[in-house]
């Protein structure tokens, strides 16, 4: 059974390490600690790497449509490598959580995430695994999109590296031991 592991995130230097770049921070994480490396597929606008576990294969991918976008890359890599929706487990910053906060669901609407809102549309199916890190909401009457394309200040930091440890955590768990729902009790 091929698993598919997505992180979102905005490509370019001008959005690394920002707080809607924590599904690409836990991607590279992850990639680092499989000593694997991402190469870019034009065709699906995505870097994307690969690596077995337990003899099954898992894929890596970070969309790089821009996150409004996401789905554009998700849905023709499904169906390129034939991996059901069950099989894919998205990672991705949420607003409605404090920061660093991990929640797994194995399913779920889009809550205002416009990564998420646009997986859905092509996907078809709200039937993937969802990994969100909390980034907290908007403090001093910042805008959304202000807060969600800004870095982490220091007091923040530290709290967000650990909701990506965690995440990753969890998606190694996933991985070792093929079960979300027992991963869910786990890590929730």
């Amino acid at each position: 059974m091929t698993k598919m592991i997505v992180g979102l995130g905005n490509p370019g230097d001008r959005y690394d390490k920002t707080k809607h770049n924590m599904g690409f921070m836990a991607l590279d994480l992850l990639a680092k600690e499989y000593q694997i490396e991402f190469k870019m597929e034009k065709t699906f606008i995505a870097e994307v790497g690969q690596f077995f576990v337990n003899g099954e294969k898992v894929f890596l991918v970070k969309p790089q449509t821009f996150m409004n976008e996401s789905g554009r890359s998700v849905q023709p890599l499904l169906t390129y490598f034939n991996i059901e929706p069950e099989n894919l487990t998205v990672i991705f910053d949420d607003l409605d959580s404090p920061v660093g906060r991990v929640r797994l669901r194995q399913k779920g609407s889009s809550g205002g995430h416009n990564g998420i809102k646009s997986i859905l549309t092509h996907v078809g199916t709200d039937h993937f695994n969802h990994i969100k890190i909390g980034i907290g909401r908007p403090k001093n009457g910042m805008k959304v999109v202000q807060h969600v394309l800004a870095k982490f200040d220091k007091e923040d930091a530290e709290l967000a590296q650990n909701g990506i440890f965690k995440a990753v955590d969890a998606v190694k768990y996933y991985l070792e031991n093929n079960d979300f729902t027992k991963t869910m009790n786990k890590y929730n």
